[in-house]
């Protein structure tokens, strides 16, 4: 009874904070409102038993990506006035995609409620006695090795094509360079002068 009202009071919290991330006209509020999002969905996979994944929801998206989203809406100067004028020109795109979307969630629902798929065998079968976080580990690092690694070169390979679509080189940049200080030397740096008395020294 209690997981069953934990479960509809995270999901509800889920809908309505996803529906006001979408509505809200402050950028920093739509921020908010999707951190919130992501520790409702963190307590509903604690509830099926995948605490790994709750953890990760927590420490990666809200951790990470909300709080990045949320220092660049606030350092950004955006204008509300501009906002709603893209709002009113996607109007109807993004209705049809809403369209799509319901259409798909109704699709699968019938699907489930159809009875969904027969299958024999389990396409990776886990002993019910090995926690959450072993099993994710036996499938990544055994069945699913090859897979885990390339998507760890994929991210590997965007990060250095980020780092060097952002790198510029910049002209005139006045600095140091160390190595003629080094060299110069203390003949080169100074020099001796009898100036006459009462005419100062030339700098």
């Amino acid at each position: 009874m209690i997981q069953a009202i934990a479960f509809y009071l995270f999901a509800i919290v889920v809908i309505g904070s996803g529906a006001m991330t979408i509505t809200s006209r402050n950028p920093v509020h739509s921020v908010m409102w999707l951190i919130l999002a992501f520790f409702n969905a963190a307590g509903l996979m604690v509830l099926v038993g995948a605490e790994f994944i709750a953890m990760l929801l927590v420490i990666v998206y809200v951790g990470a990506v909300a709080v990045l989203f949320l220092f660049v809406v606030m350092m950004l100067d955006i204008e509300v006035a501009q906002l709603r004028a893209g709002f009113a020109r996607y109007a109807a795109l993004g209705l049809a995609l809403a369209v799509a979307l319901a259409a798909e969630i109704l699709i699968g629902i019938g699907a489930w409620s159809a009875g969904g798929l027969k299958i024999s065998q389990r396409i990776a079968p886990i002993d019910g006695t090995v926690p959450n976080i072993q099993a994710m580990g036996q499938l990544l690092y055994t069945r699913y090795l090859f897979v885990f690694e390339a998507a760890g070169f994929v991210l590997l390979v965007a990060m250095i094509g980020a780092i060097v679509l952002t790198h510029r080189q910049r002209g005139g940049v006045r600095g140091q360079n160390i190595a003629r200080q080094n060299a110069r030397r203390p003949q080169d740096a100074t020099r001796n002068t009898q100036p006459t008395v009462g005419q100062g020294v030339q700098l």
